[in-house]
């Protein structure tokens, strides 16, 4: 299997699904995951974008096998540096008769173009009937192509498509698929500048890897009547690989493809990685720095158009292997669901261990909010507030009030709880527990209760106004373990403080 994308910026969260899928089916199948840099198109080449792919992906847990950075069997892996080996195959077409020397100028395939147009063409193309219109090795003579060429006239090398051709190809994702040759155009195999065209170079290259599946986005779909007409003209037909077009990730709403322009307007990222545009300089936050953790975005994308077929929801990426299978991949576009993305976070986020995250909760304490605390405190806070965030970063200022005395106090609760013998009750709570700087969850709340049922209070009726001198609201984490974090002396402090407050 291989993701073959191409450097001309950010890795698109579509390009990750596509490469995740391609990494499942792999494994599942017991094959090699290989990645290939196809930057024929010097045009768009964006610096920085071949080694954001990487660390995309490596983020992931999808690294690939063989690739440029890691070699393999069948080096190079950047198509720029495979250049001679297309140009053997572009040859074999043209000495076979189905590739022709196109030399027409911009200009030219403009006016053809208006030509059409004007002659009621709904969709004009350089076609088996322009080529003979055009200017070319079919049209020119063998003495004026050789001329042009020693002049030094660009000239591009063009596939020619037999309009009589019907073309059938069997999608593993969408069935049979037929196409009538007097459809398609000569696309350009090769470019005037001797680079090919992604159309030559990844069937030449999936060949000579051994590639047996393509997985790819539906928007190739158009482009694989070629493919296969590609395979069937240089002689690969029996080792073509099956094709699996993937559907289209949608906007939330449904309403047309996903983009970056959408992703930006309803809040949520597009690419796996923060991506400093180097053209405009424009930063768009990665998914990575939004908070997200890698399991739960593969986890997410892999249910973006695929389903296991039961209620399973949660895998590991082993798991996610073992289970995959294109047969279960749908045909249409699949909606992407921020509520489900941040619910894969939140799921993810209980299964890490509190001295995974305790590093993390001390430093955006300290670089956030200018509060210093302890290793051990840092994954108390992780056990306390886990199952109340969706992201690792809502910890710290979710835990202020551990450290600062409230800046306002739940009016609500305060006109129903606050009274005397509130007062009274967190008073005696206060006094009792300021020497017992480590104290259990489990010993606090035998300390409240107890204090309670020796001065005649309902315990349970002053919960909450224990609650709310400590905290400020009138709800939140369990309270026990609120008080053991801060200890005796902490808690001691902030009732006398809150007291004065609310008198």
């Amino acid at each position: 299997m291989r993701f073959a994308p191409s450097p001309t910026g950010a890795l698109h969260i579509g390009g990750v699904r596509t490469a995740l899928f391609n990494y499942l089916f792999a494994k599942k199948h017991k094959g090699k995951f290989i990645l290939r840099i196809e930057d024929t198109d010097q045009t768009r080449f964006v610096e920085g974008a071949e080694k954001y792919i990487r660390e995309s992906l490596e983020w992931c847990g999808i690294a690939p096998e063989e690739s440029p950075w890691n070699g393999g069997d069948f080096a190079p892996y950047r198509q720029s540096e495979r250049k001679e080996i297309y140009k053997q195959y572009a040859q074999k077409l043209i000495d076979e008769g189905n590739a022709y020397l196109a030399f027409d100028t911009p200009e030219e395939l403009d006016e053809m173009r208006e030509r059409l147009k004007e002659a009621g063409v709904a969709t004009p193309q350089y076609n088996a009937a322009a080529r003979l219109t055009m200017k070319n090795s079919l049209t020119l003579s063998p003495d004026e192509v050789e001329a042009k060429i020693k002049a030094g006239e660009p000239y591009v090398v063009r596939f020619k498509v037999d309009p009589k051709e019907e073309v059938r190809l069997n999608d593993m994702i969408r069935g049979w698929v037929h196409v009538h040759g007097s459809t398609l155009d000569d696309k350009v195999l090769m470019k005037s500048d001797g680079l090919p065209t992604y159309h030559l170079a990844n069937i030449v290259d999936d060949h000579l890897m051994k590639i047996t599946h393509v997985i790819r986005g539906e928007e190739w779909l158009p482009s694989a009547p070629l493919h296969v007409l590609l395979y069937k003209y240089l002689g690969f037909e029996a080792t073509m690989p099956r094709f699996a077009h993937l559907p289209l990730i949608l906007k939330p709403d449904g309403n047309g493809k996903l983009s970056k322009r959408a992703a930006d307007k309803a809040g949520f990222p597009i690419f796996p990685l923060n991506w400093n545009d180097p053209q405009t300089s424009e930063l768009s936050t990665g998914f990575k720095e939004a908070g997200y953790l890698p399991d739960a975005l593969i986890n997410f994308l892999a249910f973006l158009g695929w389903n296991p077929g039961t209620e399973q929801e949660i895998f590991s990426l082993e798991e996610l292997a073992e289970a995959f299978s294109l047969e279960k991949v749908n045909k249409a576009g699949t909606k992407f669901d921020l509520d489900k993305i941040n619910w894969f976070n939140q799921q993810y986020l209980k299964t890490k261990s509190p001295q995974e995250i305790a590093p993390q909760i001390r430093n955006d304490l300290k670089e956030g909010f200018g509060i210093s605390c302890s290793d051990e405190t840092a994954q108390a806070i992780f056990k306390l507030l886990f199952e109340r965030v969706t992201f690792i970063h809502e910890m710290a200022p979710n835990a202020l009030f551990l450290f600062q005395n409230p800046k306002e106090y739940d009016e609500k609760v305060a006109s129903k709880k606050w009274n005397e013998e509130a007062q009274k009750a967190v008073t005696l709570f206060a006094d009792a527990i300021k020497d017992q700087q480590n104290i259990s969850a489990e010993a606090a709340k035998e300390l409240f209760f107890g204090l309670m049922e020796e001065n005649g209070i309902k315990a349970g009726k002053n919960m909450q106004a224990l609650r709310l001198v400590i905290t400020g609201a009138g709800s939140g984490p369990d309270l026990m373990e609120i008080i053991s974090i801060m200890g005796g002396k902490a808690i001691y402090e902030r009732i006398n403080y809150s007291v004065d407050q609310l008198k």
